[in-house]
């Protein structure tokens, strides 16, 4: 009767009844029919990735399941006792980290309330991840808001969490199998997962903001600086280059507040931050709103203050992905100007050369509202119009591996973006632009500009590279020893960020104490002196380090010397 009274109410919807339900949850019972072609009178299973799959997954959101573990065992405890289980689910909506009661996994795994289980809402109905994804709001899905009959049991609390570029990167969501029918009796839980979410993004915020200032932002004195609400990340010129999702509210406008600086919200510039720090009382460190309000600022200093090589680094977020080299550092002055403007992009460099980063960080930097990315190896013609139909106003495409756009489906690609102008294309390959086998007209509307990204082992701040991601990896207290990081600088990388990212995950895995060892490093998986580049360009990479630059063509220092004088080549004053 209870089903028949759902799937009666659905109907009602759908017809444009209102219902009494939540907005959100009309809504998605209408995409569910209507965009999905789902059938709320079928008891659908939950559904579940294969162990490969959910590898994946959580290799994509690894930081996000160190930055967030803590957090989530903390807050497990607190409702342990309640029969609450906690979800971790990337934003895919795939559970990629989990919390629950031992005694009950059958009855969780039944209720795909487990590792690996998919609630993105295109295949579990409505869901609390699958709404927290569309809405990127916190939601309560509760008993019978739920589309399929399969979960009308349940009742789910989800909160997004975001990265510090603004892009939503996870769902936190915490549910019961059987709870009391009020859907207020939620409240506690929405509390709950919306703190515990934001505690999340200022910790994965800390962790990445050790060479820049951040200014943490309370309405209470009390909580500044234990648990502030909001916090930016600021370049040395006072712009916002990373910030919790808490601090979009800084900014009303709505728009991006990437590359914008504090002074624009604030009455404060970088120059006042360190009268903002905690040797100060903390009722002191009030900071005046341009809209005449306040609150109270803890600013905390870097760390380790960034070096430069030679080049002037410019603020902004694109500004991040280099410590200093040249050839990034004129790359990312390029892009940073080119963000901004509708030209369409092709990335190209090496495989794991970070790619895919750079265009999703040009898109945070551009005006696009909406982001969609496509893998064009094999991407068959429904896949491209799956794609499509999730485009909605101005909006970033990227292609990516477009060296394997296949002829049948190049036509359709040049046939949508000929009808939408408002569509901005980033396309990344590891082929060169003359090397590409596109149709002219294609190529043509693919090839704006090109942005190439050198590979790994010519880059001048690979030892920053190294500590940045070691620092992702493991506490504080973990570090290199001197052995270990002159063979880490001396290495060819063919596999470039991805395979020191494997490098350093296994050095982690296998290290006893908290120093990392030349034992605890895989072996090098390229042979020394294939690279192709010149004794010049090698040294330059290794700031003419002699003893570097041999490590890495694998001779002595002699033989290198001998080099030099042969072909001619000094030392840079």
């Amino acid at each position: 009767m209870k089903d028949h009274s759902h799937i009666e109410e659905i109907g009602q919807v759908l017809d444009g009844t209102q219902t009494g339900r939540d907005d959100f949850v009309s809504d998605s019972w209408r995409r569910c029919v209507e965009v999905y072609g789902m059938d709320p009178t079928r008891r659908e299973p939950a559904h579940v990735v294969t162990e490969a799959e959910l590898r994946d997954h959580r290799k994509q959101a690894e930081w996000m399941i160190a930055a967030a573990r803590s957090g989530l065992q903390s807050l497990f405890r607190q409702v342990s006792g309640q029969d609450y289980v906690l979800l971790l689910a990337d934003a895919k909506g795939v559970c990629v980290d989990f919390f629950g009661d031992d005694n009950f996994l059958d009855d969780l795994r039944s209720a795909g309330l487990y590792l690996g289980y998919n609630w993105s809402e295109d295949l579990a109905g409505t869901c609390g991840v699958g709404a927290c994804i569309v809405t990127q709001q916190p939601v309560t899905i509760h008993q019978d808001d739920h589309f399929g009959n399969a979960h009308t049991a349940l009742s789910c609390t989800a909160a997004p969490i975001f990265d510090s570029l603004g892009q939503m990167a996870a769902v936190l969501d915490i549910s019961l199998l059987r709870s009391p029918t009020p859907k207020t009796s939620q409240k506690l839980a929405m509390s709950l997962v919306t703190n515990s979410a934001r505690r999340v993004e200022m910790a994965n915020l800390m962790a990445e903001s050790r060479q820049d200032w951040v200014l943490r932002l309370s309405a209470s004195p009390e909580f500044l600086d234990v648990d502030p609400e909001a916090a930016v990340r600021l370049d040395g010129s006072g712009r916002v280059i990373g910030h919790t999702n808490a601090a979009r509210q800084l900014f009303p406008d709505g728009d991006p507040i990437i590359g914008r600086g504090i002074d624009e919200v604030l009455g404060i510039t970088v120059d006042d931050l360190p009268d903002l720090m905690r040797n100060r009382p903390t009722e002191d460190r009030v900071v005046e709103m341009l809209d005449g309000g306040a609150l109270f600022g803890h600013a905390i200093a870097p760390r380790n203050p960034r070096r430069t090589y030679g080049g002037v680094r410019r603020g902004g977020v694109l500004a991040g992905l280099s410590d200093g080299d040249p050839v990034m550092t004129r790359m990312l002055s390029q892009a940073e100007k080119l963000a901004k403007t509708s030209i369409p992009l092709l990335i190209h460099g090496e495989t794991g050369t970070g790619k895919t980063k750079l265009a999703r960080t040009i898109h945070m930097t551009g005006r696009a509202g909406g982001f969609v990315s496509i893998d064009c190896a094999g991407a068959t013609a429904t896949a491209l119009e799956e794609a499509f139909s999730h485009v909605f106003g101005p909006t970033t495409l990227l292609l990516r591996h477009i060296e394997y756009l296949e002829e049948a489906t190049s036509a359709l690609l040049s046939g949508f973006l000929d009808q939408r102008p408002d569509v901005r294309t980033l396309s990344t390959s590891t082929v060169s632009p003359k090397d590409l086998a596109l149709p002219q007209s294609l190529f043509h509307r693919l090839h704006g500009y090109t942005l190439s990204l050198p590979p790994l082992r010519q880059r001048q701040d690979l030892g920053w590279l190294i500590d940045r991601l070691l620092r992702r990896r493991a506490p504080d207290d973990f570090r290199l020893s001197p052995s270990a990081r002159a063979d880490l600088m001396g290495r060819t990388w063919a596999g470039n960020l991805r395979e020191l990212e494997h490098a350093l995950d296994v050095a982690v895995a296998l290290c006893e104490g908290q120093v990392i060892d030349l034992p605890d490093l895989p072996r090098a998986a390229d042979a020394p002196g294939e690279t192709g580049e010149s004794l010049e360009q090698i040294l330059d990479a290794c700031g003419w380090n002699m003893a570097r630059a041999a490590r890495r063509l694998g001779v002595n220092r002699s033989t290198v010397l001998r080099r030099m004088r042969r072909e001619g080549l000094q030392a840079p004053n």
